[in-house]
């Protein structure tokens, strides 16, 4: 069985619909930042702070190559803008782009010290990256589901689309 990894902006639901999704497809549910953590013993913002932005990106590509055996894949912010992961993550499973405005990431992560990223750019810079960030999660997913609906009709549209592509044997 193949895996399904969510890509999307901060805040756009990577995490809660991934759950969700696991849940009604009875697959293991698993958030590539967590497991990043766990297996480095470091949080985010000590890794970013310590090694730098660079390390935690192959850190990632790393740990999104161990788990391609039928997961629910959170996978971070920025996981799907290497271009090399993101054709792991297309060719070993689905790879859905959960596009979510700026508007509704930013209200959610906004005041998150967990997210480097949040923390060290302004709003604009934030949405600057955003925009350059939406081009790059189109071009490397499979799919794209509108993120700004309720989280139930995100979460059975990606289902729909994992069900169908795995009949038609795309993964």
């Amino acid at each position: 069985m193949s895996s399904i990894y969510l890509c999307g902006f901060m805040g756009c639901g990577k995490s809660h619909i991934g759950r969700m999704l696991a849940r009604a497809m009875k697959r293991e549910f698993t958030d590539l930042d967590r497991v990043i953590v766990e297996r480095e013993g470091m949080s985010i913002p000590d890794i970013f702070a310590q090694y730098g932005e660079p390390h935690f990106r192959s850190l990632e590509a790393k740990y999104i190559r161990e788990l391609s055996d039928g997961y629910v894949i959170a996978t971070g912010g920025g996981a799907l803008i290497n271009d090399s992961t993101a054709e792991f993550a297309r060719q070993s499973g689905l790879s859905v782009y959960i596009n979510t405005s700026f508007e509704n990431c930013y209200e959610r992560i906004k005041n998150d010290t967990n997210r480097p990223l949040v923390v060290n750019n302004t709003k604009e810079q934030l949405r600057e990256l955003y925009e350059t960030r939406s081009a790059i999660y189109r071009r490397n997913s499979t799919c794209m589901v509108n993120g700004n609906a309720r989280d139930m009709l995100v979460r059975d549209e990606i289902k729909k689309l994992a069900e169908y592509f795995e009949k038609n044997g795309k993964i």
